[in-house]
């Protein structure tokens, strides 16, 4: 095969890189040892949808490269998620400073460089460091993420799944770790023992196990994970006024002690927006692009059920218009089923210093197209801030494999300070909605109050004139009429339509028999595991991608109210926008 001249490698760079609609700009090709401002190297911004890949080894620049990605992002009108693992991503709030050597680079690349702030929304874990407290319930995690949380075998995670279907059909909300503690003492209990017997496949001894972890991870200090008032996956869609989309950046200064439950939270953070984003189809741009930092953290010891739903995940969030980038050192982290969706490649350097590396550094070469470098010795004499990268074209089809000097941020390389991020989380708008934690009525309260947990099909009845409770019991059983009344408020509210359901006789409060409202709480339980069902159901899976079933197929039971669970065990909340 003829050996190509230098003019003609950058000529196939140029020409492959050519694209007509908005693009993120990632940098400028070296080719043979040389910088060509003149072949820039760009992503199509509606190809992120397609997912990517950003790995390197340690200190290679993978973090300045999601900073850089997520700046434009933003500036194109795209909302990000960014997990901020060292704290250094805070500094896209602040406009960083020029200087002379940072002007030599850029303008070396051909960018025109100029320091700016971007629109940042400070978030943590069930207010674990600065930013607007994440939580969400038990039940919204789901038995799948939370046996990953609390590193349980595939038995115990089916039998945990067994205690989430007794407390779906018994209106037992699932709201935080005591609640679950509550169901499952119960289940234990001489009082829950014919319960648990027809349960079938859940034994008292792996009960015992998984109350022994539950206890642990109450001692681990990570009930403030799991609560009320939930968060809003929708809250990360949101764009600034001025039309730039927010960077929601999501503190983790205590990754190391609880890598499993940052991990899985992301996930479930994930699984949500899966749930209850409609299909979008080919977009000019994404809805949402989402990077998941330190993502082996996903795969290690990981179950059959939990990889098999990530696959999945992945696989079809595209259709609803968020794009996925995994973060990590070496492709090998990801599994192959996960990998071969990563369209988007960036890779930074690649270290061989013992035969493991060297094998992985092998199998990260395979995955890429050929090419006009020698890849095994370009990944690994790549500079800091330069990476091997190919993309989609607009036509789908792998671009040209360029050594890519990048682009520098134009916000700080590093934190900001307390301060901003201070003043930022005070004038938020989401912190009166999230920032005090609420207690409400569920099922430690229920199973407290009355002894014993309420089974069997009348179990939505057993609750109504109880004593002192005026007829209208906390556990919320519903009656035709009040469900009639919430599927008209679905029906007008949400979907934005005039309702199906008949109107209230006269003189009869529409409400009198609902469960007061609070905020915000989680869709509610069913036995069902897919998208299905007719009528306003099958009109609310469609609008929310899933998310519920119309109360109204309740109607010919008493058995209160339905959870449909998606891939990951999770359910969907209700958008009350």
């Amino acid at each position: 095969m003829a050996i190509k001249s230098t003019a003609d490698k950058v000529a196939t760079i140029q020409k492959g890189y050519t694209l007509d609609g908005p693009t993120i700009e990632l940098g400028a090709a070296i080719v043979d040892g040389e910088l060509h401002k003149d072949a820039p190297v760009r992503l199509p911004l509606a190809m992120m949808n397609r997912h990517g890949l950003v790995a390197g080894a340690t200190g290679t620049g993978k973090t300045v490269t999601l900073h850089m990605m997520a700046e434009q992002l933003s500036t194109a009108g795209v909302p990000v998620f960014l997990a901020d693992i060292k704290g250094d991503l805070s500094g896209l709030a602040t406009a960083a400073t020029g200087s002379d050597k940072l002007r030599t680079r850029t303008e070396s690349i051909g960018q025109a460089w100029a320091g700016k702030t971007f629109p940042v929304e400070f978030l943590a874990l069930g207010g674990d460091g600065q930013g607007i407290p994440v939580r969400a319930t038990i039940t919204s995690f789901g038995p799948i993420l939370l046996s990953r949380v609390m590193d349980l075998n595939e038995t115990q995670e089916s039998s945990l799944q067994l205690v989430f279907h007794f407390a779906d059909k018994n209106n037992l909300e699932l709201i935080d770790l005591k609640d679950l503690r509550a169901v499952i003492q119960f289940l234990t209990s001489a009082e829950g023992k014919d319960e648990l017997e027809e349960l079938g496949g859940l034994s008292k001894a792996t009960a015992g196990v998984i109350l022994r972890e539950l206890i642990t991870l109450e001692a681990q200090g990570m009930e403030t994970f799991f609560g009320e008032p939930e968060f809003d996956t929708a809250e990360l869609l949101r764009t600034a006024p001025d039309g730039r989309g927010v960077v929601s950046c999501l503190e983790l200064p205590t990754l190391q002690t609880k890598p499993m439950l940052f991990s899985t939270f992301l996930m479930w953070l994930l699984a949500d927006l899966f749930e209850d984003l409609p299909e979008a189809g080919d977009l000019d741009k994404p809805k949402l692009v989402f990077f998941l930092d330190e993502a082996h953290l996903l795969f290690n010891g990981a179950s059959k059920a939990f990889l098999d739903a990530i696959t999945t995940t992945v696989r079809l969030i595209r259709s609803k218009g968020v794009g996925i980038f995994f973060v990590t050192q070496t492709p090998k982290d990801v599994p192959a089923d996960v990998l071969g969706q990563l369209a988007n490649r960036v890779q930074h350097a690649l270290r061989a210093y013992t035969p493991e590396d060297a094998k992985a550094l092998r199998a990260t070469v395979s995955t890429f197209p050929t090419s006009d470098y020698d890849l095994e010795e370009t990944l690994t004499t790549a500079g800091i801030g330069e990476a091997v990268i190919t993309v989609l074209n607009e036509k789908g089809a792998p671009t040209p494999v360029a050594l890519t000097r990048l682009r520098a941020p134009e916000s700080v390389m590093g934190p900001s300070t307390d301060a901003l991020i201070s003043s930022t989380v005070a004038a938020s708008a989401l912190l009166p909605k999230y920032g005090t934690a609420v207690d409400n009525i569920s099922a430690y309260e229920k199973i407290a109050g009355k002894g014993a947990a309420p089974t069997g099909p009348a179990a939505g009845t057993a609750h109504q004139g109880g004593a002192g409770q005026g007829g209208a019991d906390q556990g919320g059983s519903l009656d035709a009429n009040a469900i009639d009344a919430e599927a008209r408020r679905i029906e007008e509210e949400i979907l934005g339509r005039p309702s199906s359901r008949p109107a209230p006789a006269p003189g009869t409060p529409e409400h009198a028999n609902a469960p007061e409202r609070r905020a915000p709480r989680p869709a509610q339980p069913t036995d069902g595991g897919g998208i299905a069902g007719g009528g306003i159901g099958g009109d609310l899976a469609g609008a929310l991608g899933g998310g519920l079933k119309s109360m109204a197929r309740s109607l010919g039971t008493q058995l209160g109210r339905e959870l449909l669970r998606g891939v990951f065990g999770t359910s969907s909340k209700r958008r009350r926008r």
